[in-house]
């Protein structure tokens, strides 16, 4: 159960996204993957996606997406941390863009700083930011952002990982107030399985291959699966009950079942898969936000389903909504939030 009211005024109270103009189509990537355009849409749940110039990086996406919250929901000097939580695939390599963010944004007032879990990453850092303002008394409004434009790392020539051709760019922001009148920030579940650690990597420009002539000519700077078959073999068993698993824990420890869910905000996913989840929890497909014309933008995906679920007024007073995804590697998250807003 809740314990007190300090964290009950937690919430997020306005979200932003951004998409860049261009938009790759199913019948464009059925060319490129050699899959049928109707598999596509109907195996895959994807009609297309928008996909980022070489003018754009994840931090641009971002900030754009935070611009539309920024002067509006909160002032640039009213802003106390700003987080970055997105694809770790950026501008540069070992660099932090949150300090750009900030820059961008005039928010002079903010600390910045990153969290990075591949795709789990929007219900922990609604965790992180929700116990940050909790542990804080002198925060008031923490900055969520992300960027995305790993549309960028798929090798459509290697069967061991074109089937990830669901990945796409855009941004997205969330802003965590206290005082919130718009939602409360409820609890949270993470379950991590290390087993997978080295299933999905892009090889070369670590420490363990250094980036060189060999490495890019054998196309080592892409998205790689080490053993597909293997991998599906191991995770297919307990990827759904994952899902499920920290979906009701999130829910118990909120003080609510999964009768209580009346939104479900996740990753993007092919849809037998999105199809399973829903129906094991027990909910309708209009029950849940399915990213089919966006595809999958790495931890991104909730917070991009909970602003169209605000623009398609999905949400009223009192709705209780989870918002679930899970990263490589790999890790299940959810965090539920209560709906106070219209």
């Amino acid at each position: 159960m809740i314990e007190t009211n300090k964290e009950l005024e937690i919430g997020i109270e306005a979200t932003g996204v951004y998409f860049p103009e261009s938009v790759e189509k199913a019948s464009e990537l059925a060319v490129k993957t050699g899959i049928s355009e109707s598999v596509i849409i109907e195996k895959f749940g994807l009609y297309e996606k928008h996909v980022a110039d070489g003018s754009l990086h994840a931090s641009d996406l971002a900030v754009r997406a935070a611009k539309s919250i920024v002067g509006t929901a909160v002032d640039a000097n009213e802003i106390d941390a700003i987080i970055y939580f997105g694809s770790p695939h950026k501008d540069y390599y070992i660099w932090s863009s949150a300090p750009k963010i900030q820059h961008e944004l005039g928010a002079k007032g903010a600390y910045a700083f990153e969290i990075m879990n591949v795709s789990s990453g929007f219900p922990i850092a609604l965790k992180v930011a929700k116990d940050m303002l909790v542990a804080d008394s002198s925060i008031t409004n923490i900055l969520l952002v992300a960027g995305c434009k790993e549309s960028q790392v798929i090798d459509y020539d290697n069967p061991r990982s074109r089937f990830m051709f669901n990945f796409a760019d855009g941004g997205t922001a969330a802003l965590i107030k206290r005082g919130s009148q718009k939602s409360r920030i409820l609890e949270s579940a993470i379950i991590t399985d290390g087993s997978f650690h080295d299933d999905v990597k892009v090889p070369a420009g670590g420490s363990k291959h250094p980036t060189s002539l060999q490495t890019v000519e054998e196309r080592l700077h892409y998205i790689d699966v080490t053993n597909p078959a293997s991998m599906k073999e191991r995770l297919d068993p307990v990827s759904i009950p994952y899902f499920v698993k920290v979906v009701e824990q999130a829910l118990e420890k909120s003080g609510r079942t999964l009768a209580d869910l009346k939104l479900l905000l996740p990753l993007h996913t092919k849809r037998s898969m999105f199809m399973d989840l829903i129906g094991r929890l027990g909910i309708k497909e209009d029950q849940a936000v399915y990213l089919d014309h966006h595809g999958h933008m790495s931890a991104l995906d909730p917070c991009v389903g909970l602003h169209f679920a605000q623009e398609r007024k999905l949400l009223q007073p009192g709705d209780i909504a989870v918002a679930v995804s899970a990263g490589t590697g790999y890790t299940w998250a959810a965090t539920v939030i209560e709906w106070v807003g219209e």
